[in-house]
């Protein structure tokens, strides 16, 4: 099972949409490069596994 959860690119502001696996557990973190501006995002995503629900905070990889 996959979710899909959004983060606001840090760099140009733009909604990135991703794909979220649960199975890597209830907190992850990598970076993701912004669908718009290509800028790397390091995102920071929590999941809860029984809402079906996951949330992502992110900021600039430097």
């Amino acid at each position: 099972m996959q979710l899909e959860a959004s983060y606001q690119c840090a760099a140009c502001g733009q909604i990135n949409y991703t794909d979220v696996d649960p199975s890597a557990g209830a907190s992850q973190s990598y970076v993701e490069d912004c669908q718009v501006c290509c800028r790397p995002n390091v995102l920071a995503v929590t999941v809860d596994v029984e809402a079906g629900e996951a949330w992502i905070s992110n900021q600039l990889e430097y």
